[in-house]
């Protein structure tokens, strides 16, 4: 049985519509947002990708520390809008639909994450993909407004 769910967050940044896009849609460049990416490395362009990477996660389970490596793809990357999709065995898909709007002197970037997984594995796969986004979240901001060296925001 195979189990989804998504959840949102918004960012708003002081950057342009293209600067957001060109980090966001390069997933090379994760390794400075994402939590628990420790290794990205470029593939061949799957058929229907505009880019392929392998990236390797480090999860934590108790004590235990592993590394997971999975494939993940950038199937749209336009102006005002970029959709990924990461797929790990077993049967563990990640899809990323993330929007750009300019609202005044803001640029406001909604991200839907939605998981797709195995029930077995779907409560603990969830948890670390909301915690990891979540974070990734708190240092987009930072990243974005040029404030990459000042701590992320608590919370």
């Amino acid at each position: 049985m195979v189990r989804r769910e998504s959840f949102s967050y918004t960012v708003q940044v002081r950057c342009s519509q293209a600067d957001a896009v060109a980090l966001l849609s390069d997933l090379s460049r994760q390794e400075e947002l994402h939590p628990l990416i420790v290794r990205v490395r470029r593939l061949p362009a799957r058929p229907g990708a505009l880019a392929s990477y392998a990236i390797t996660d480090r999860l934590e389970l108790g004590p235990l520390r592993f590394p997971v490596t999975y494939q993940a793809d950038v199937l749209l990357a336009g102006d005002d809008e970029i959709v990924t999709v990461a797929r790990q065995q077993p049967g563990t898909t990640v899809r990323n639909h993330t929007r750009l709007r300019v609202e005044g002197d803001l640029l406001r970037i909604d991200v839907e994450i939605t998981l797709t997984a195995p029930a077995s594995l779907f409560g603990y796969a969830f948890r670390q993909a909301r915690a990891a986004h979540l974070g990734l979240a708190s240092r987009l901001g930072a990243v974005l407004d040029g404030r990459a060296g000042d701590p992320p925001p608590a919370g």
